[in-house]
């Protein structure tokens, strides 16, 4: 869970494919509008992710975060400075739909930091990135229950699904961004993940290893 949001206040083997787009509320293309604000940001927060020393990331509101299907994904947000984009690894609970809550190091890119909320515009990217994606079992993850999450992801994971049986099962998200297999259906099998655009990557050996990040095999495409 973040915490509250530090405001100044101004006097005034992997296998490619694209089909057609999965939902997503967040939507490739369209340009949102709301506030931009700046906290303490770390990299830890509800995306459970560790810290990090990357300061372009920052927090998006509850609504827009989506149930952390906006986790990992990278933003070009514009203010009255300039552009700065930012990955998304945190939720703003007290924030309005359309409101960006950025380090301290990423809001001085788009606004005086004494500005303390400015008004801003944001889209999804596909940036540049290195390496393929990386995927990392919660820990007391077993054959009997396990966590999933997707790490380095050039694009917003809209589903993951895993091999069960002759099938493939579709494990729900949760707010904290791991993909739950309840009854271990699945677990330490193939994994298969669907991008918002479409694309699917397919890993195989990926092992039931606690907090440990295993590479993929392959990236999602730019879009």
């Amino acid at each position: 869970m973040r915490r509250p949001a530090i405001v100044v206040f101004a006097v005034i083997c992997c296998l490619v494919s694209t089909v057609t787009p999965a939902s997503a509320a967040v939507v490739p293309g369209v340009t949102y509008r709301g506030e931009g604000t700046f906290y303490g940001a770390t990299g830890v927060g509800n995306c459970s992710y560790e810290a990090t020393g990357d300061t372009a990331i920052a927090a998006l509101n509850h609504t827009d975060y989506d149930n952390s299907a906006m986790c990992g994904a990278y933003l070009r947000a514009t203010g009255p400075l300039g552009e700065v984009t930012v990955k998304i690894v945190d939720r703003c609970p007290e924030c309005a739909p359309g409101d960006v809550d950025f380090s301290q190091a990423a809001f001085a890119r788009i606004a005086n930091p004494t500005a303390g909320r400015v008004p801003i515009s944001w889209r999804l990217v596909s940036p540049d990135i290195s390496g393929p994606v990386r995927y990392r079992y919660k820990e007391g993850s077993s054959q009997w229950w396990c966590g999933i999450q997707v790490r380095n992801h050039r694009n917003p994971v809209a589903k993951l699904e895993v091999r069960a049986g002759s099938g493939w099962v579709s494990l729900p998200r949760y707010q904290y961004n791991y993909f739950i297999s309840e009854s271990g259906a699945g677990c330490g099998s193939d994994i298969r993940i669907t991008d918002i655009y479409g694309q699917t990557l397919t890993d195989t050996g990926i092992t039931i290893t606690d907090r440990v990040d295993q590479p993929g095999r392959a990236q999602f495409a730019k879009r």
